[in-house]
């Protein structure tokens, strides 16, 4: 058995993206990898769609990237040892485009992810340009330490989160694009992810590494607020709201044994119980619509 590396230096990277502008984020992108890794930095997350920008689902056909792309194996291979999670709008095969975050290190690709609940409420059209992910996984990001990425409202689906931390995942990557008054003028963006985060944390025993961006585009203004938490709900580092800003912070595993022997979330899951009652509701609602 490989010995668990006893602690991980993460990362946020709090940033404002240019709107269809690839090559300016990349720069930028570029730039921030570099100060990390001299900042000895282990595993580094970019906001959502952090490479082509938030509101550019109109622009897909022009800025979309295939997972071959030269420009990703530039931040693949800028990331060196580090592990380097950034979002981007992804062409798929068949012409079919996503919302996808991309975990790079040592020059290669390790893991994607595709958002699977697409925000289509208030003034967030995520529907309107992409197709939903299928599938969460895993992947290894430091010895001992299994990391798993959702982008944004995927946190929002709490029986995602619950997916992550079956299957072993020690770590939660989370790229985040989330602007004041999004939903509506009386849902608390701020407020309701600092309560989403230190939640999930909390249950699952899971330090999570939240990075959203800042700046304005059309008329969203994003408010920052990328944060680190541990695997007890404490937030051990928060950037500002207003500004660019690499957050950085350490996370122990030993805190996450500590916390998930205290509170065993995972241990009591009841995998079978779930299985069958989700069987069961499926059926219901099926013959309800038939």
């Amino acid at each position: 058995m490989q010995h668990t590396t006893d602690s991980i230096d993460v990362g946020a990277a709090q940033i404002a993206t240019r709107c269809a502008d690839v090559a300016a984020n990349l720069r930028k992108h570029v730039d921030v990898i570099d100060d990390a890794r001299a900042a000895g930095v282990g595993a580094l997350v970019f906001p959502e769609l952090s490479l082509t920008g938030h509101g550019a689902g109109a622009d897909a056909l022009r800025v979309a990237l295939r997972r071959d792309d030269p420009l990703i194996a530039e931040i693949a291979g800028a990331s060196g040892p580090m592990c380097t999670v950034f979002g981007l709008i992804e062409e798929g095969p068949a012409a079919q485009f996503f919302n996808t975050a991309i975990a790079v290190r040592d020059g290669a690709i390790v893991a994607v992810h595709r958002k699977i609940n697409l925000a289509t409420y208030g003034r967030l059209d995520d529907g309107k340009h992409f197709g939903a992910g299928t599938r969460v996984g895993t992947f290894d990001v430091a010895t001992g330490w299994r990391a798993s990425m959702l982008i944004c409202a995927d946190l929002w689906n709490p029986p995602l989160v619950h997916l992550v931390a079956l299957q072993d995942a020690t770590l939660l990557l989370a790229p985040v694009s989330s602007a004041i008054e999004a939903v509506d003028a009386d849902f608390d963006n701020p407020g309701g992810w600092d309560v989403n985060l230190r939640f999930h944390a909390l249950t699952y025993g899971l330090p999570i590494v939240m990075a959203n961006r800042v700046g304005r585009e059309g008329d969203l203004t994003f408010w920052g607020g990328s944060r680190i938490v541990d695997p007890y709900g404490r937030t051990l580092a928060e950037a500002e709201r207003e500004a660019e800003a690499l957050v950085r912070a350490r996370v122990a595993y030993g805190d996450v044994r500590v916390a998930r022997h205290r509170l065993p979330t995972i241990r009591d899951a009841n995998v079978p119980l779930l299985q069958r009652e989700l069987a069961r509701v499926a059926d219901a609602r099926a013959a309800a619509t038939a």
